[in-house]
């Protein structure tokens, strides 16, 4: 018999606007898109995750972005613990 491991995986989750990683009930990160890109040459969407935040023209980067800042903030360890 193989065992398989139930760890819990991070899902998209659409929102108004927006995006969110969550991993069960805890919010890892989210991508909103901006209402005056058409303006600001920043750029359409906005993410934000594990204390940084970026800019980009497609949701599919933005997506990633998050995702590697969440592996990136997994794996750091902790300066003042």
């Amino acid at each position: 018999m193989k065992r398989t491991s139930k760890k819990n995986k991070p899902f998209w989750e659409r929102a108004y606007k927006g995006h969110v990683l969550w991993l069960g009930k805890t919010k890892l990160g989210k991508v909103t898109l901006r209402i005056a890109h058409n303006v600001d040459p920043k750029g359409k969407y906005q993410w934000e995750a594990a204390g940084r935040a970026g800019f980009t023209d497609e949701l599919d980067k933005a997506k990633a972005a998050v995702e590697f800042a969440v592996m990136a903030a997994d794996k750091q360890l902790d300066l003042f613990k």
